[in-house]
């Protein structure tokens, strides 16, 4: 298994966890943490006995956003900053050909590379959660956060915009009026709140949020098949740049390519022959 600065990475149960891994600066973001999260993205999403991928912090935050001292170093034309991802930089494990085009053309920058991933990640929101870092769980599939934590967009405070496409995303969770709100005064709310508002999927206390994490995403590796999520993934993402029928009708083109499948044989006769279900992703 790769080792990585600035992370743990961590294989078991069919999940790969991804814990970024600062604790005594609440994981402030780093270029070494981004190309190693990149990283071990990658590997999961290459790994056959990975179905899931969680994203979480180590310690008492997920992610304070930018080390600072980072920056600091930034000049009047943005120079001094290393950018990870370019913009029409294509992720190195993508949507298998058989199973469909890319989404990638719709999601350039930063972190685009997170909605080709064809597995689900989730960011299971510990602690403090911030700036870059906020927009870090945006780029995740689902969003479970204790209650208790802490979030701000930070930018407006620091002379920043929206940035890295948090501008798109956010008005789609949790509506314009929101958006700007948290965005402008980039006040302080807690993992309560962003449940309230659809930012994330739910709260619960933090003594209960791994295990609430781990839960769901052994439901997920059980029940779900592999090849169905991937293809909702893309549904789902490719579906926000299409009119209705134009989504209608790539469901109809993907259902009929699941009748062909081994995952659609395997979920009828589970049910059939009342047992677990047994998944190969094919």
């Amino acid at each position: 298994m790769t080792a990585y600065d600035e992370i743990l990475y961590d294989v078991a149960d069919r999940v790969a966890t991804i814990t970024l891994n600062r604790p005594d600066k609440l994981n402030a973001w780093t270029a070494t943490m981004e190309n190693s999260v990149r990283g071990a993205i990658n590997d999961a999403a290459a790994d056959d006995e990975v179905r899931v991928i969680v994203i979480t912090g180590a310690g008492r935050g997920f992610c304070a956003g930018a080390d600072m001292g980072g920056l600091q170093k930034i000049d009047a034309n943005g120079d001094g900053r290393k950018r990870i991802v370019e913009k029409g930089e294509e992720a190195e494990v993508s949507f298998d050909d058989d199973l469909g085009p890319s989404v990638l053309e719709h999601f350039e920058g930063r972190f685009g590379y997170m909605f080709e991933c064809p597995k689900p990640i989730i960011a299971a929101i510990n602690g403090p959660c911030a700036g870059i870092g906020l927009v870090l769980t945006l780029f995740c599939d689902m969003r479970i956060a204790s209650d208790s934590a802490k979030f701000t967009t930070a930018f407006a405070q620091r002379g920043l915009v929206a940035e890295h496409g948090i501008a798109w995303l956010l008005p789609r969770l949790i509506g314009s009026a929101n958006a700007l709100d948290i965005l402008m005064s980039a006040r302080k709310f807690t993992g309560e709140e962003a449940a309230r508002l659809g930012l994330v999927n739910r709260s619960v206390p933090g003594n209960a949020l791994m295990g609430e994490v781990a839960d769901y995403a052994k439901g997920l590796t059980e029940t779900a098949s592999p090849r169905s999520m991937t293809v909702m993934k893309r549904q789902v993402y490719k579906s926000l740049f299409q009119d209705f029928n134009s989504s209608t009708s790539m469901a109809d083109t993907e259902m009929q390519s699941s009748f062909a499948s081994e995952d659609f044989k395997e979920g009828v006769a589970h049910f059939v022959e009342k047992r677990a279900p047994n998944f190969s992703g094919n």
